[in-house]
């Protein structure tokens, strides 16, 4: 099976990605970690204004199959949260990189991003 990749996003080896745009980055999981993960019932996410810092924990999503702790591909302020997961958990599945972000940042290091696989690297670690 073939799980989208797109080429405008940074991933962590633990299936997170990072885009960022004129100095914020949008975060969220990719396509393969929603499949593994299977049904996304809840999503626990941090609130406007907590800091999160690159490789650490953020929140907690859970499936029909599993509890997963998130990471931040980057570090920054957070500036918004999708609280429409909130209600609708399952367009984590549906659309993840879209629809399904879960929070964005500001104040990013955009030099931790070198640390991130491109889009290439991370299809090869999922393959």
């Amino acid at each position: 099976m073939s799980f989208e990749t797109p080429d405008d996003r940074r991933y962590l080896e633990t299936h997170e990605w990072a885009r960022v745009d004129d100095g914020t980055a949008r975060i969220g999981i990719s396509d393969f970690a929603q499949d593994e993960l299977g049904d996304v019932v809840f999503v626990e996410l941090p609130a406007e204004g907590d800091d999160v810092t690159q490789d650490e924990q953020f929140g907690v999503i859970e499936s029909i199959k599993a509890v997963s702790d998130l990471y931040a591909p980057i570090s920054g302020t957070v500036s918004a949260v999708n609280e429409t997961l909130f209600d609708e958990p399952e367009l984590v599945n549906e659309d993840p990189y879209d629809e399904g972000w879960m929070l964005e940042l500001e104040d990013v290091d955009e030099d931790e991003l070198d640390a991130l696989l491109d889009a290439d690297a991370y299809a090869e670690q999922i393959d």
